[in-house]
């Protein structure tokens, strides 16, 4: 996602996202060390996201 997207979500529907992504993360990662992904960039796209998100949190 793009931070201008990010920043045109309210608060609440941020919290909501960061949440839905950390668990899509950890289910991701759990099934990586079950056998390897075939697209392992989404794990990178997915911490970046949620950094980014924090980000945002941390600005106001």
């Amino acid at each position: 996602m793009k931070m201008s997207e990010l920043r045109s979500m309210s608060t609440d529907d941020l919290q909501k996202k960061l949440v839905e992504m950390k668990e899509e993360i950890s289910n991701l990662s759990f099934k990586h060390k079950i056998r390897p992904l075939e697209n392992t960039s989404t794990l990178k796209k997915l911490r970046k996201d949620i950094a980014r998100i924090n980000t945002l949190f941390n600005e106001n």
